[in-house]
């Protein structure tokens, strides 16, 4: 199993804090947003991950995390992607490092309380997603169920959505998601729709849709970003983070700080 981290975008709805650094950088309560993100996929044991980022502020990301974890085990490589095409995109930029594995696909404005450990572990192929009611399903993509919860229908941002139930920003694809991104045709506004990887996949019968039951912050907006480090501080988020991570941030933090006594 890969895992992809999609740090891209310009972060237009958070200005002027995106002017400065890239969003994924931004700080949520103690830590930059991209270790939430890279503490769900080391924590389900993914040691092999890809950032894509933006052109911008790409130095920033490779300042930061550079070989971080790489004393630890975990590998960490970066992508430029020039223009956001998309979501499903990033499955067509990242084509050599899924190199025919299996992908989990994280946002990295997306933050969860749920843990996808067992979730990821278990996958065996097809393409799993998540689904958790809120109360402006029109912002996101859509997934309809039925009496059995068999899934009806997936519509991205819909005015009128046929359910409660979004898509949060956290995909698991088997190796076949590169050739289906391929084929996929650009939407009205121009972009490859990662909605469109779940219809190829629900048409195959080969999609599974779990629920989350904890918090999920996409925090592409002032007060999103805010709710999310509130939380992270009320419920000692840190703390839970995996040991990995937090001895990885540990040692750059003692390295930084050795680094800029010297300079003095």
């Amino acid at each position: 199993m890969k895992g992809i981290i999609l740090a891209g975008g310009t972060g237009t709805r958070l200005l002027p804090l995106t002017a400065v650094t890239s969003k994924q950088l931004l700080p949520v309560y103690d830590r930059p947003m991209i270790f939430y993100p890279l503490n769900t996929l080391i924590k389900a044991g993914i040691k092999d991950i890809l950032v894509i980022v933006a052109p911008d502020h790409s130095g920033h990301f490779l300042n930061l995390l550079g070989s971080m974890f790489e004393k630890l085990g975990v590998h960490i490589s970066f992508m430029v992607q020039k223009q956001p095409r998309g979501l499903a995109e990033a499955f067509i930029l990242a084509e050599d490092f899924i190199d025919g594995d299996e992908t989990t696909l994280v946002l990295g404005d997306n933050i969860f309380e749920d843990d996808f450990t067992e979730a990821i572990r278990t996958f065996a192929g097809g393409g799993r997603i998540f689904a958790k009611e809120v109360t402006d399903p029109e912002r996101f993509g859509v997934v309809e169920f039925g009496s059995d919860h068999q899934v009806l229908s997936i519509e991205e941002k819909p005015t009128h959505p046929k359910s409660s139930f979004a898509i949060p920003g956290i995909y698991i694809f088997d190796a076949l998601v590169v050739e289906a991104a391929k084929g996929l045709t650009a939407s009205a506004r121009g972009e490859l729709e990662i909605t469109d990887l779940h219809k190829y996949y629900l048409g195959k019968q080969a999609l599974d849709v779990r629920m989350i039951e904890g918090a999920w912050f996409d925090t592409g907006t002032p007060d999103s970003l805010l709710a999310a480090s509130v939380f992270a501080k009320e419920h000692n988020f840190s703390e839970r983070f995996h040991a990995m991570v937090n001895e990885a941030i540990v040692a750059f933090n003692g390295e930084y700080k050795k680094m800029v006594s010297l300079k003095k």
